[in-house]
This record gives structure tokens, sequence and C-alpha cells, in this order.
């Protein structure tokens, strides 16, 4: 269950002006990740249009009940900051963006601005850092770049470091057959090799 406060429906001028825009989500977004969206609600469209004016990042979290439209019921604790990185405007006259995932951080206390987004104050956790693959796992960075321009456009042209364990971690964890909690308790982890060590047999089992 979350432990944020929904209580309140508007915030205060100073706790809202450090307040982290909420883009609730069936997904679990990683730090490096790529994330195409297509927005239509109102309130994600100034949201949106906010964070390009601002260059300021909102926050993706997985939805535990509700909706990606209307109500959100419960929503994840912990998730990571994106920032938007391009723009369009679609076929349909909706407005495309593609962000990147940027920071994890984790939600101290939520509420709802009138028209329905969510706002919340937060604390960024410690980055993972740089870790270089050690040999037992070289093989999976060697794995994505084989596989990763097979992917589509967001990973075909996605620059990353092969040999860093966190970025293969988080790269594998988006892309393996895993449930949505199971994705989000390996975004909870702190330590990029424990996450290698819980993905590596999932792709033995895989390529067996």
């Amino acid at each position: 269950m979350s432990h944020a406060d929904t209580s309140g429906l508007t915030s205060a001028g100073a706790a809202e002006a450090d307040a982290l825009p909420l883009f609730p989500l069936n997904t679990v977004l990683f730090p490096g990740g790529a994330l195409p969206l297509r927005i239509f609600e109102t309130r994600y469209v100034d949201m949106v249009r906010r964070c390009m004016r601002d260059a300021s990042p909102f926050g993706v979290v997985l939805i535990r009940s509700g909706a990606e439209v209307g109500p959100i019921v419960d929503i994840a604790d912990l998730g990571t900051t994106a920032r938007i990185v391009d723009f369009n405007a679609m076929p349909d006259g909706l407005l495309g963006i593609t962000c990147t995932g940027d920071r994890k951080f984790r939600v101290i206390k939520r509420w709802q601005q009138s028209d329905g987004l969510n706002l919340a104050n937060f604390e960024y956790l410690p980055c993972e850092g740089s870790n270089e693959l050690p040999g037992e796992y070289r093989h999976l960075g060697e794995l994505l770049r084989k596989i990763l321009p097979e992917l589509g456009d967001l990973y075909a042209n996605m620059t990353g470091d092969f040999s860093d364990a966190s970025w293969v971690s988080c790269r594998l964890a988006e892309i393996l057959p895993l449930s949505l909690s199971d994705r989000l308790g390996l975004l909870a982890l702190d330590d990029p090799l424990v996450r290698l060590a819980k993905l590596s047999p999932l792709v033995r089992r895989i390529a067996d």
C-alpha cells in the first residue's frame, strides 16, 4: 500500500513550489530508460507545458490500483523522474513526447490539484554510480548490444555503456518478461550487482 497522504486536494504555496508533478502509469521507468507518451488529458498537457518551459522533470510512478485515464486510487511511493527530450504533434492531433529516465525518488507526501494532477514532496535516492560490469556478467552486456537495435527505434538510437553494471541491469529489467511488481522490486534495489544476480538466471532460462 502507498503511504502517501492524499487527504488534501490543493497544496500550500510553499509546498507546491517545491513539488514534483507525478504521472502515474502502468509501467516502471528506470534511470536511463526511454519512455514515449501520448498526452491527451488536460492535466498532463498543462504539466508537460510547464516542464518544457522550465526544463524541469516530472515523476513516473507505477499505478497500483486504478487506470491511467481517470481517477488514480493508489500509486507506488517509489519512482523515477523523467525529462522530456523530444516532442511532436501526432497524426491524431495529440501531443507526443519522448522522455528519458533520470533519477530514482521516493514520495514523502502526495496530494492533488483541483484539476486532478498528483503532486508530491519527495526525496531523491542515492545514484548507483558507475560500476564496471564483472566478468561473470559481461555476456549480458554483449547480449544487450546485440538485441537492443532489434527492439525498435527507442532502443536502436539509445546510447549507453554496455560495460556498466547499473546501465546493463536497468535495460535488462526493462525488456525481460517480468511482472510490474517484480520490475518495481528491481528498481528498489540500490546495488546493480544484486539486480544482475536476480536477472541472470532468467536470461539463462530464456536462452535455453
